[in-house]
């Protein structure tokens, strides 16, 4: 068996379950998000805004790039999650050339590591 890859993500932390002939392993990747910045006042807010945009942005291509580099090697990448961190993962993933080793993406609330290792152990061991 070549290595595949389960992946939990959302924009806070992502579980990263793989099987290989060499056997199982389970990584975190904390994207170490900060909280939302209260902003107040017209103008001001808006540039405001932006900025936290912009560093937001930033923020995740960074956690993104981490992810990339664990699950690249992959023969099979399943991913699932609960929000829109799975799309924009994909997106970079189609970007890189490597979407084509994606062999599903799902909708889920969140799970804890033992539901996510049963879940990846069930997609791609029976």
């Amino acid at each position: 068996m070549k290595r595949k890859v389960g992946l939990w993500i959302d924009h806070k932390k992502s579980v990263i379950f793989s099987l290989s002939d060499e056997g199982a392993e389970i990584k975190r990747i904390s994207s170490e998000l900060e909280q939302p910045l209260r902003i107040s006042g017209g103008e001001q807010k808006e540039s405001a805004e932006k900025h936290k945009d912009m560093r937001l942005t930033g923020h995740l291509n960074k956690y993104y790039d981490e992810v990339i580099l664990y699950i690249r090697m992959a023969e099979s990448i399943f991913i699932f999650g609960p929000g829109e961190a799975k799309i924009e993962l994909k997106k970079r993933l189609e970007n890189m050339g490597l979407h084509k080793y994606i062999v599903a993406i799902e909708t889920v609330d969140k799970m804890t590591d033992n539901q996510i290792v049963v879940k990846v152990r069930q997609r791609f061991l029976t």
